[in-house]
C-alpha cells in the first residue's frame, strides 16, 4: 500500500544527549564509591598502623627518657602525699569500666582526698607523679615487651599515647595490694596485644626510681564483663567467676585489656604475684 502523496511520516531519532548524561552520571557514581573506598581505606591504614608507628616511637622515647633520669639521680626519700585521681573516660581502653576516678576507688579506699601511704619512688621535691605522667617502666620478656606506666587510665592522654595506666586507688609497685594496669589491645601502640600469649609461671618485672620488682604470672581470667571491678580490687577476685581470684592479701600485679580482638566486649585479666 503506498502512501498518499503529501502524507507524513513519522521519523524516531535517537537521543545521543540522553545517553551522554547517563554515562556520565555512572562516571561520577563509580568516582565516589572510588574516592569513599580510599578514604576508609586511609582511614583503616591510619587506625591500624600508624596510630601504632607514633604511640610506640613515643611510648619508647619514654622509656629512655625515665630510665637515663633514674641512672643519674638517686631515690628520694619518702614523704606522706596526696592521692592520685585518674582521668578522663576509660571506654573501649581495655580497663575495668567503674575503676577509674570517682567515688570509691576498686581496693574500697576512698578517693575523695584521704591520705595514702608514702610513695617510694616519688621524684626530689615533688609528690606521686601527677595523671598522666610515667612513673614505672614494665617489661614482659616472653612478649619482648618494653612499655611506660602512667599514672591515670585516661585514653587520651594515657592509653592512647602508647603507654599503660595505673588504677587510681590500686597499690604502687612492690607494695602489698593490687598493682593493677590497663592497656590497649588494638591501635595506639598496643601493648597488651599479646598477653593472652602469657602462661602461668611467665616472668614480668616493674621498674621504678628506687627498685625493679619481679612478679610472676599466676592466673589468667580469659573473659570477664567490663564491670568486674573485683579483678583489680586489692584482694583481686573476679565478682562475675568468683572461682578466679584470690582470698588472702598479697602483693598482686593486675594487667586488664580489651577481648576479644578488635572488640571492647570483654575484658582478659592476668595476675600474677610478687616474687622479689
Amino acid at each position: 500500500m503506498r502512501a498518499r502523496v503529501g502524507q507524513r511520516v513519522p521519523v524516531v531519532v535517537q537521543s545521543r544527549g540522553r545517553r551522554r548524561t547517563g554515562a556520565r552520571v555512572l562516571w561520577v557514581c563509580a568516582e565516589t564509591v572510588v574516592t569513599c573506598g580510599v578514604v576508609v581505606l586511609l582511614l583503616v591504614v591510619h587506625q591500624l598502623w600508624w596510630t601504632n608507628q607514633q604511640a610506640r616511637a613515643e611510648a619508647l622515647q619514654q622509656v629512655r627518657v625515665l630510665e637515663r633520669e633514674w641512672d643519674i639521680s638517686p631515690p628520694a626519700p619518702t614523704s606522706p602525699t596526696a592521692p592520685v585521681t585518674g582521668t578522663g573516660s576509660s571506654a573501649g581502653s581495655g580497663a575495668v569500666s567503674g575503676a577509674d576516678a570517682g567515688g570509691s576507688s576498686p581496693s574500697g579506699a576512698p578517693s575523695d582526698g584521704a591520705t595514702r601511704r608514702p610513695a617510694p619512688d616519688a621524684a626530689p621535691g615533688r609528690s606521686d607523679p601527677a595523671p598522666s605522667d610515667a612513673f614505672a617502666v614494665l617489661r614482659i620478656p616472653r612478649l619482648g615487651l618494653t612499655v611506660p606506666v602512667a599514672q591515670g587510665i585516661s585514653k587520651r592522654s594515657v592509653l592512647d599515647k602508647g603507654y599503660v595506666g595505673h588504677y587510681p586507688g590500686t597499690a604502687a609497685p612492690g607494695r602489698t595490694g593490687n598493682f593493677a594496669l590497663a592497656g590497649h589491645r588494638n591501635t595506639h601502640g598496643e601493648p597488651f596485644r599479646y598477653i593472652n600469649r602469657l602462661a602461668e609461671g611467665d616472668v614480668i618485672s616493674v621498674r621504678t626510681r628506687g627498685a625493679t620488682y619481679t612478679y610472676r604470672v599466676d592466673q589468667i581470667l580469659p573473659r570477664t564483663a567490663p564491670r568486674d571491678v573485683g579483678v583489680v580490687r586489692a584482694v583481686p577476685r573476679s565478682i562475675v567467676k568468683p572461682s578466679y581470684g584470690y582470698d588472702a592479701p598479697g602483693a598482686y600485679l593486675t594487667l586488664t585489656t580489651c577481648t576479644p580482638e578488635f572488640s571492647s566486649a570483654y575484658r582478659l585479666v592476668v595476675w600474677a604475684k610478687l616474687v622479689s
